[in-house]
């Protein structure tokens, strides 16, 4: 599917289903307090979650569950099935879901679709009411966001990029870590947003400063994943007990969030996605180009980007970026199917 190509704003012919930089935020939740407690004082009350795929469906649960009232939209309406069942409701269109909304949350793939949901003909910023503040929780490029942060100020609306990591599991624990930019008032005013569905949330700067740190998490991500698919490789080369090798590299430097989370899809070749090739070939496209545009050098990410267009020429791209091994495997020789 072309980027953007879901994200048109228009309704779709369907019956609609029933039912400041640095400074870190206290929305980062001690161990000891529950991700969610019904009893706490909500800031803003009604929500449009724009996008319910495989993050943003059940950060769009836990903001329900949290005492808000979420209006969820998602061009597949099978898939506002989890929000509509812990007690939210399905729109029908963009406009249908920002309409009374106090805060528009978008969680969607790529940086046509952000602007297609924000500036579309039926999007936020000509359905919503003026105010409304808008959390774009999508990676995106930082120069598409800073554009649609100044578009959005002139329309009234306050925007923050607000990009996260920590994959399907962190979607799904409401363990996010949240990379927060733009003003630092509206960075406050979301705290009860992202105390939802994260645990470390820190403003990074202002408008496009969350997603440029996005962009450096994907990096260092992208070359963890890769260094142990290698390292995979290698071991099962040599015939090595591969768990065992794995607890002994988890306990020393070399472990990692990486080496904890996908170790078990590289040992049981099993790479249903958490987080798509192809979505990772698009974010190592943001930091090769945001690199070369700031004039420094990414070696090492350039070519992890070029192992990542490899795998999707060679039929991986949706798979979990975890299938990063078979990227090696079919270099050495040693690719089953």
């Amino acid at each position: 599917m072309p980027a953007g190509w879901g994200w048109n704003t228009s309704p779709p012919p369907r019956p609609r289903p029933t039912a400041s930089a640095g400074c870190r935020s206290s929305a980062v939740r001690p161990a000891d307090r529950p991700a969610h407690d019904p009893h706490r004082r909500t800031q803003m009350s009604t929500i449009a979650f724009i996008g319910l795929g495989i993050m943003g469906s059940p950060m769009a649960v836990h903001l329900q569950q949290a005492g808000h009232t979420v209006v969820g939209f998602n061009p597949s309406p099978e898939k506002t099935r989890p929000l509509v069942e812990a007690g939210g409701t399905a729109a029908g269109s963009v406009a249908e879901a920002v309409r009374d909304a106090d805060v528009v949350a978008v969680m969607v793939p790529d940086s046509p679709d952000v602007q297609d949901v924000l500036t579309g003909e039926d999007g936020v910023f000509a359905s919503a009411k003026e105010g409304t503040l808008v959390i774009d929780f999508s990676s995106i490029r930082p120069d598409v966001t800073v554009e649609l942060a100044r578009a959005g100020r002139d329309k009234g609306f306050r925007l923050l990029d607000a990009p996260v990591s920590g994959g399907e599991a962190g979607a799904k624990n409401a363990a996010l870590s949240i990379m927060v930019g733009g003003e630092a008032a509206d960075f406050e005013a979301a705290k009860e947003i992202f105390d939802a569905v994260g645990k470390t949330v820190v403003h990074v700067g202002g408008n496009g400063a969350g997603q440029t740190v996005k962009a450096a998490n994907q990096l260092i991500v992208a070359a963890n994943i890769q260094a142990l698919a290698e390292a995979v490789v290698f071991l099962d080369a040599y015939g090595v007990d591969l768990e065992a090798a794995l607890d002994v590299l988890g306990g020393g430097l070399a472990g990692s969030k990486v080496l904890e989370q996908k170790r078990a899809n590289m040992a049981n070749h099993e790479f249903t996605p958490g987080f798509r090739i192809d979505l990772h070939h698009k974010d190592l496209g943001i930091v090769t180009s945001a690199a070369r545009e700031a004039g420094v050098v990414v070696p090492l990410g350039a070519l992890v980007a070029q192992l990542m267009a490899s795998a999707r020429a060679n039929g991986d791209g949706g798979l979990d970026h975890s299938g990063l091994l078979r990227g090696v495997e079919r270099l050495s020789g040693r690719l089953a199917d």
